[in-house]
């Protein structure tokens, strides 16, 4: 928590109420209130190491906030393509040659935004512009494999639960 205090002061940001704090080398998700952990979660991340760079499909690393809470009211394992949901649910679309459907987004997408200059934010280091998410996985059974293409996938029900906890402009710190 002391780096992430440093870091807010740093970039003057005044850290709120509520905080995520997603630790790749654990494939979790810890929700913070006020100082006091609320609930762990199990996620997962890029199948390629940790990378801030565009074009890498690595997670990227560093304070972010939630940019943009997308999909308040579908349902569980409703599909989204390009943000928007699709009307389907992820059972209902055809699986590809090896018998599973591709990593899709599901449920709820929590779209992050780079909060540290050069780091995560701006150029070819744009957390936003990468379209990096919190979001639900049709591979649950995978939770907690390095499975995404730089996201943090959750289970449908965890991130339903936590995006009616979480508010745009809430901070997000990840780690390796």
């Amino acid at each position: 928590m002391e780096l992430i205090n440093k870091t807010c002061a740093r970039l003057g940001i005044k850290p709120g109420e509520r905080l995520l704090v997603v630790r790749i080398g654990t494939a979790t998700l810890q929700f913070f209130r006020k100082g006091e952990l609320v609930k762990s979660y199990g996620v997962s991340t890029s199948k390629r190491p940790s990378s801030n760079l565009k074009n890498s499909l690595g997670t990227p690393r560093g304070l972010h906030e939630i940019a943009e809470r997308i999909g308040a009211g579908q349902p569980p394992g409703m599909v989204f393509k390009s943000r928007v949901p699709t009307g389907r649910h992820f059972s209902e679309l055809v699986t590809s040659e090896d018998g599973i459907n591709d990593n899709l987004i599901t449920s709820r997408i929590l779209w992050l935004r780079g909060l540290e200059p050069g780091v995560n934010r701006g150029g070819e280091v744009d957390t936003y512009d990468r379209y990096i998410y919190l979001h639900g996985t049709n591979h649950a059974e995978r939770i907690g494999q390095p499975l995404s293409s730089g996201c943090v996938l959750m289970r449908d029900l965890d991130i339903i639960e936590l995006y009616e906890e979480i508010r745009t402009g809430d901070l997000v710190w990840i780690a390796d």
